[in-house]
């Protein structure tokens, strides 16, 4: 697909602004498909071990090092570009009692700022589908972790059955994603880099059904509190709500959708 308009700062307005409350009222802290058991499974996936040193990139609310750090024992470290993001997640992290345990820094993913093999596990869970510059990000990611290290992520992609341009400029644009591709994409990337994969999944089907649950939640229980949020705006509401269906057409369709990949670095 064509490329959006949506850069950097468009994603840093969402996470800092009433967009990214919003995404934090339907989906929780984590802040992304499937919260605490989708994190498992992706954990379990990877192979995460106590005392391992685990870099989490668009680390956001530091939801997902909180989660590995309190059932898995690791050392975490996260990334985010989003100052409002890195501040929430500090001070998460300290309320959680945690803050011994992880540690965070404002960066670029394009320039990770620690050196060549220092972890064992890199790690997102549904965001690097706002990166504008993948390639360099996956380059990076091969670089900063060891030799046989693993990463482990998960993220929104065009769906298996493919979707048309137009579909994709409307969903992308709504979204603030620069560019997703298919699963086949970010296999490509990993490969490119000197990864070989260990596990490559369409998960599809469940993100379908966990959009309907977030619109569910926004109609049935939560449009007070949404509305609050977007200033008591009923046009705004309506009109994300339709994009929202939108996207689950699209997604039960098989349009549009998420994976799940994990691989080693040879």
């Amino acid at each position: 697909m064509n490329r959006t308009k949506a850069v950097l700062s468009d994603v840093q307005g969402v996470y800092s602004g009433p967009e990214g409350n919003l995404w934090k009222l339907i989906m929780g802290e984590q802040i992304h498909i499937g919260g605490f058991a989708q994190s498992k499974i992706l954990a379990e996936k990877a192979g995460i071990s106590k005392g391992e040193k685990v870099l989490d990139l668009c680390s956001a609310l530091g939801a997902g090092l909180r989660f590995l750090a309190r059932f898995y024992g690791v050392r975490g470290y996260g990334l985010d570009a989003t100052e409002a993001m890195i501040t929430k997640a500090q001070e998460a992290t300290a309320a959680d009692g945690l803050s011994s345990m992880i540690e965070y820094r404002k960066g670029d993913v394009r320039n990770i700022p620690w050196q060549d093999g220092f972890f064992d596990v890199v790690w997102g869970e549904d965001a690097w589908c706002y990166v504008e510059d993948k390639e360099s990000m996956i380059r990076e990611a091969a670089r900063v972790l060891r030799k046989g290290g693993r990463i482990a992520f998960s993220d929104w992609v065009e769906g298996p059955s493919g979707w048309t341009e137009e579909t994709a400029q409307r969903i992308c644009g709504f979204m603030k994603f620069p560019f997703i591709g298919k699963r086949e994409y970010w296999e490509k990337l990993l490969l490119d880099s000197g990864f070989e994969i260990s596990s490559s999944e369409d998960c599809t089907k469940h993100f379908a059904g966990c959009i309907d649950l977030y619109i569910s939640m926004l109609t049935e229980q939560l449009m007070f509190d949404a509305l609050r949020i977007i200033g008591w705006d009923m046009d705004m509401f309506q009109a994300m709500g339709g994009e929202m269906a939108f996207m689950s057409q699209q997604a039960h369709a098989g349009a549009f959708g998420r994976c799940r990949i994990t691989a080693v670095k040879k």
